[in-house]
């Protein structure tokens, strides 16, 4: 059981980081730093996970869950930005 658990956080934060990275580059050809690419990916998954739920569009495959991950991470990275160049 504790294996399965370590398994699935470590997988977790992979793709949190690739979501990252990946709307760092959408968003202006490159991220924060691996760490702030990870927390914005996880926070993104989250926040496009609840963009999808109230537009009533269901993600349906993982593959969906993805793409609803990765537009959530653009959108905080972009909002980010936005604050971090305007502070």
């Amino acid at each position: 059981m504790y294996d399965n658990n370590v398994g699935y956080w470590i997988w977790f934060l992979f793709i949190g980081g690739v979501i990252g990275w990946l709307a760092g580059l959408i968003v202006r050809g490159r991220g924060f730093g691996v760490i702030v690419d990870i927390v914005i990916g996880i926070v993104g998954a989250m926040l496009g996970g609840w963009m999808s739920g109230v537009l009533g569009l269901s993600a349906g495959s993982p593959a969906g869950s993805f793409l609803w991950a990765l537009i959530g991470a653009v959108v905080l990275v972009g909002i980010t930005r936005f604050f971090v160049r305007h502070a």
